[in-house]
């Protein structure tokens, strides 16, 4: 499942990054956005998704959120 997908509120373990961006893997990892870490999705807006990673909160668009596969 990705982000787009997760429901609002519950925390879910990042499973993978499907990006072929090296840039945008560094950044993703720089906001501690990587495989093992959990991330949760505190709300979806009509063009982007709010996600809380360890103690942030992010604004990422929808073609980032289906990027980025979770599991329960």
């Amino acid at each position: 499942m990705n982000l787009r997908a997760a429901e609002e509120g519950k925390e879910y373990i990042i499973r993978e990054i499907l990006t072929d961006d090296e840039e945008l893997d560094a950044f993703l990892f720089s906001l501690g956005c990587y495989s093992g870490e959990p991330i949760t999705v505190v709300s979806h807006l009509k063009k982007a998704c709010v996600v809380s990673i360890k103690d942030g909160r992010y604004t990422i668009d929808h073609d980032l959120a289906e990027a980025i596969l979770v599991e329960d």
